[in-house]
């Protein structure tokens, strides 16, 4: 910019008005390239495909179904504030195991059911199922049912086994 006066002006390269460069034919030769490279490489291109879309798939599970807590997390809860636990499995998949103290109310009978186990509503409940997504279906029916402390469990019974805690039968 240059100034003259009281007047300011701009100075623009010739270039800038020239019309745009002609399509270079080289570029369809290296994008033809690149395209035949992805085709030879298939699999290659499938596999890391495949293994990002695994690492992305948790961070996308716990954007539902939360709040998420951990078995180290779940463990004070229960210890210092007498949280319910509740496996949201089917009856014969509790009899195999279950965490310690845990009750069982299968998920298609959570809201007709949830009043027996918790009776006071500011009581926390940690939900958990074998890990195939019940607990976060589970948990928002509690909430809608108006209990607000409900938390799932990261990994559900799988997870917990895996820390080593303690089960039962």
């Amino acid at each position: 910019m240059q100034a003259g006066g009281d007047e300011a002006y701009f100075i623009i390269p010739i270039s800038f008005l020239a019309a745009p460069a002609p399509y270079h034919p080289g570029g369809l030769r290296q994008n033809m390239e690149f395209i035949g490279f992805i085709q030879k490489n298939l699999l290659l291109f499938g596999i890391a495909l495949v293994s990002g879309g695994m690492l992305l798939w948790p961070l996308l599970r716990r954007s539902s179904g939360g709040p998420w807590v951990s078995t180290l997390e779940a463990t004070q809860l229960i210890n210092r504030e007498d949280a319910i636990v509740l496996d949201v499995r089917e009856p014969a998949d509790y009899a195999k195991g279950r965490l310690p103290g845990a009750k069982n109310i299968a998920a298609a009978d959570l809201e007709r059911r949830i009043a027996e186990v918790a009776k006071n509503k500011n009581r926390p409940i940690v939900v958990y199922c074998g890990g195939d997504g019940r607990s976060g279906r589970a948990l928002e029916a509690i909430r809608k049912l108006g209990y607000e402390r409900v938390v799932n469990l990261t990994g559900g019974y799988s997870g917990w086994k895996q820390a080593g805690l303690p089960t039962e039968k």
